[in-house]
């Protein structure tokens, strides 16, 4: 029966004391449910199927108030059943027509990386602001927390062109005034003179004009140990590299206070140190097969949304 010893003699104990009558459960202490089934698919169906006056997504208290009911039953409703409302995500689904043939490609690399070579996730974070706040930061103090002005000055911008080593986490990168193809080769410059030359270099790239201009097309051909794999368009999740941009946004970017340009790139190439004392290489889990299957599902709600839209305007 696939159960344990002490079930099996607590059953047979209850057997021989009362019959087969005692082998079902007593009733268990507590109060008695008030919501039944058909009033718990009433709410499931509203929050589902409906929108309130007024509004675009329901509350506890608005739900609970056009159905009757009390605004901890709708929470507990909602919880069991995993809705909430009060969030929303944002997607954008890729319209690339070799969509997949380039999602394979790069996951592919992620997972199962050439032998002797070096695959390197590269990206330009562009626009970084040198900003200063208008008054003095407030530090952190017991109970309360660090404080600062919401009006800042600008003092500046610099665009930090990075390359990720996937399979140790370690960061090459420099800061440069613009972020024009002939940067973006001064990079490639520097990326070649870093890595060893008996290594073939794979880079794994977004599809920025500046990454394909005629000047890159040159030094390619100048420079054939360099192989470059595009994302698909609007895929930016795909590109290790911005994970690591949002470190050091959050980490070192985002509650700085920069009074010029060089005290901003001073700041990053600090975070750059830092980052590759100790670093950790970020591991790719998702098969490009689960990827797929993913967006397919995706496309496939998309595609209802659209066609109920569409009705609902004959309509």
């Amino acid at each position: 029966m696939h159960t344990s010893n002490q079930t099996v003699c607590a059953l047979r104990k209850r057997f021989l004391k009362g019959g087969v009558e005692a082998l079902f459960d007593e009733r268990r202490p507590g109060a008695p449910r008030k919501i039944g089934d058909e009033q718990i698919e009433q709410v499931i169906v509203a929050t589902l199927e409906r929108r309130p006056k007024g509004a675009t997504h329901w509350s506890t208290r608005t739900m609970a108030k056009k159905l009757g009911f009390s605004q901890s039953a709708i929470s507990r409703i909602w919880r069991a059943f995993g809705l909430k409302p009060h969030r929303a995500s944002s997607y954008t689904l890729s319209r690339d027509p070799l969509f997949v043939e380039k999602v394979r490609d790069v996951v592919g690399l992620y997972m199962s990386p050439p032998d002797r070579a070096l695959v390197l996730s590269v990206d330009e974070k562009s626009q970084i602001q040198a900003l200063n706040r208008t008054q003095p930061i407030l530090p952190l103090r017991p109970g309360t927390a660090e404080r600062r002005t919401a009006d800042y000055e600008r003092h500046g911008t610099t665009t930090l062109f990075a390359a990720l080593d996937i399979r140790t986490g370690k960061v090459i990168g420099r800061c440069y005034s613009r972020h024009r193809a002939k940067e973006f080769r001064q990079f490639l410059d520097h990326l070649d003179a870093t890595v060893p030359a008996d290594q073939a270099v794979h880079l794994i790239l977004d599809n920025y004009a500046t990454h394909k201009s005629p000047t890159i097309h040159r030094w390619l051909l100048k420079h054939v140990r360099f192989h470059l794999h595009f994302i698909p368009t609007h895929s930016s999740w795909l590109n290790l590299v911005e994970r690591w941009f949002g470190l050091l946004t959050e980490r070192q970017i985002k509650r700085g206070a920069h009074t010029s340009v060089n005290q901003l790139q001073e700041a990053i190439e600090e975070f750059l140190k830092v980052s590759n004392t100790n670093p950790k290489p970020f591991v790719w889990t998702k098969t490009a097969d689960q990827i797929l299957n993913k967006v397919g599902r995706y496309a496939a709600e998309t595609f209802k949304a659209h066609s109920r839209s569409n009705l609902s305007r004959i309509q």
